[in-house]
């Protein structure tokens, strides 16, 4: 076996404290003798709930010597609320121990600089490895055999149970819901994101008239009993009023719910995830999609909300077919052609005649689509400022918005789930007001009548609200993201992305060049030279020295596939990561800038 970087690892201390531990403190000490797999999270971020997804099973399959441990490290200033972070770790099915670490102490201790990231550490106390981005866990559980035999020989492996302590549920009606609709009926229909279920309630929103899937998560078709779902978000009605198209987030999959019958057959994916070189358009039921969030019809299309890659994409119910229509997959607010725009995690859809509103969550932005497919921002200016400032939209500012609602008089309402509150844009004057607040990570609204009636998700609840003639007056407050800036020297400095192939894998070059590397800056003004694509790993930028500050946008993509020869159809994987690095110009700093996309940085 070859011989291994080890690194001494830093203890694990948050502020916040421990959740999913039965009111126990946990420490390095306790978990010595075990595997253990420190997974950087915030619940905003669809790459690490996607991280989280992949853990479940390596989780199951080496429970008795692997501890998987979270720390969640937040960006939004809501995510730095213990409640958020308690309320995140149940609506998301986390079950391992989880550290609330609100001011990025262990963070900055093990020198993380994305979300996702993962830190494997050895049973005698010492980091391994460290994967950024999501799609590593096949590399991961790779090593983790490899150190169960290693140490079980060196008896240093301890075997049992881990120190993870489930919560006690809840019994409400409904459980983290993540959008509603309108029936033809007067009744509503929710999605039950945490019970893996639909919900329609009656016209008072709070009578259960029937559930919809079993309550299990699962990727099954059929009657209303046995179908199954998992985290659906997303609810759309037909143009015909019998059915509702579902965006099932998790199953990566858009469904089809019968009214009448209360049957679901799906319509669109496979049930995997996309990953880079997938087919990106075909017959709906042979493509791949990635955490389709909410879905709209438009244009005798149905319109996705891709969060999972940062995209829009069509299902088209005639010929059965899915198709991107805007983005790239790069992560951030550009705006343009829909071919050249970028998005951040788009979670909302409404459609009017004439625009299709999203709410672009990770940019903290209000966004349209017009009828000629030209992207527009009319709230928000990139990834890194949010917070709760209504006035002229171009000065505005929201914070992580879910859930966008197209209202009577042409302007929208914005579920601006991170301030808690109820927002309006008007095209008209160009301005933002706030319309309600104290509502509890509110992630949709449909109208009713005068009255709009708000998904409630941390509160479990839908509730009801007047329309107000004028909007409610808030202090205005703005954020930017609390990461600390790296401190690097003008002129020019060295770029390395760190890949090492899992064990018993090579890079795949036979179709040509197997890794992708895309920079840019915002500003742009802040890269003299250096910025673009190309498929080197490691390049010289040049900073502008007359820019002090600003953020390097660095993607890179890896892929490797199983050494060996006799392998005619060799497992090939993918790992791929976007980081955005705030940097700050000054001499006497960084002439090199490592980031880990896979391994360690020796």
């Amino acid at each position: 076996m070859a011989k291994r970087v080890r690194v001494r690892a830093p203890e694990l201390i948050g502020r916040g404290g421990w959740i999913n531990t039965g009111g126990k403190e946990l420490g390095l000490a306790e978990l010595r003798g075990r595997i253990t797999i420190v997974d950087f999270w915030t619940f905003c971020c669809i790459n690490c709930l996607h991280v989280l997804d992949e853990l479940r099973e390596l989780e199951e399959k080496h429970r008795d010597t692997v501890v998987v441990i979270g720390v969640h490290s937040p960006k939004f200033a809501h995510e730095a609320e213990h409640g958020a972070v308690l309320d995140a770790v149940e609506r998301y099915g986390v079950e391992h121990p989880v550290l609330d670490d609100p001011e990025l102490g262990t963070w900055k201790q093990y020198a993380v600089r994305a979300w996702p990231t993962l830190v494997v550490i050895d049973p005698e106390g010492y980091v391994v490895a460290q994967h950024a981005g999501e799609g590593h866990v096949h590399a991961i559980e790779r090593l983790v055999e490899e150190l169960e035999a290693e140490h079980e020989a060196k008896g240093t492996l301890r075997r049992g149970e881990g120190p993870y302590v489930p919560p006690e549920p809840e019994p409400t009606v409904l459980r983290f819901p993540g959008k509603a609709l309108l029936l033809p009926s007067g009744n509503f229909l929710v999605s039950d994101t945490t019970r893996h279920q639909l919900v329609e309630l009656a016209e008072d929103g709070e009578t259960v008239v029937r559930r919809i899937g079993s309550g299990e998560r699962g990727f099954d078709d059929g009657a209303a009993q046995v179908a199954s779902f998992s985290e659906p978000q997303g609810l759309a009605l037909s143009e015909d009023g019998a059915a509702v198209v579902v965006a099932d987030t998790v199953n990566h999959a858009l469904r089809r719910l019968d009214l009448a019958s209360g049957a679901v057959t799906t319509l669109a994916g496979t049930g995997r995830q996309w990953w880079q070189g997938s087919a990106t358009s075909g017959p709906a039921r042979e493509v791949d999609l990635s955490s389709p969030w909410d879905v709209a019809f438009f244009g005798g299309k149905v319109w996705i909300a891709m969060a999972g890659v940062h995209q829009l994409w069509t299902y088209d119910p005639g010929t059965r077919t899915v198709a991107v229509a805007a983005g790239t997959t790069n992560e951030g607010l550009v705006d343009g052609p829909a071919d050249e725009a970028w998005f951040a995690q788009p979670s909302g859809l409404a459609a009017t005649a004439d625009r299709l509103w999203l709410a672009d969550s990770e940019t903290s932005a209000l966004r349209w689509v017009d009828l000629d497919g030209h992207v527009h921002t009319a709230v928000g200016t990139g990834l890194f400022d949010f917070g709760h400032r209504d006035g002229a939209a171009e000065q505005a500012l929201l914070q992580h918005p879910l859930g966008v609602t197209a209202l009577p008089d042409g302007s929208v309402a914005v579920a601006d789930t991170y301030n808690h509150a109820l927002r309006r844009y008007d095209p008209a004057t160009g301005e933002v007001t706030t319309l309600a607040t104290d509502l509890r990570e509110p992630s949709d609204a449909v109208l009713v009548g005068q009255d709009i009636v708000v998904v409630e998700s941390a509160r479990h609840r839908l509730t009801r609200l007047r329309l107000p003639e004028e909007a409610v007056r808030v202090e205005a407050v703005a954020h930017r993201t609390r990461r600390a800036a790296t401190d690097v020297a003008p002129g020019r400095i060295r770029l390395d992305v760190i890949f090492q192939a899992p064990a018993g894998q090579k890079l795949d070059t036979r179709y040509g060049p197997s890794t992708r590397l895309l920079v840019s800056s915002t500003p742009p003004e802040l890269l003299a030279g250096g910025e673009g694509a190309d498929t080197d790993l490691s390049r010289e930028l040049e900073l502008n020295p007359s820019v002090t500050e600003g953020v390097l946008h660095v993607s890179a993509m890896a892929a490797s596939c199983d050494d060996d020869p006799a392998n005619e159809y060799p497992a090939c994987h993918v790992h791929q990561q976007d980081w955005g690095v705030p940097v700050r110009v000054v001499e006497g700093g960084a002439g090199r800038l490592p980031l880990v996309l896979a391994g360690m940085d020796e």
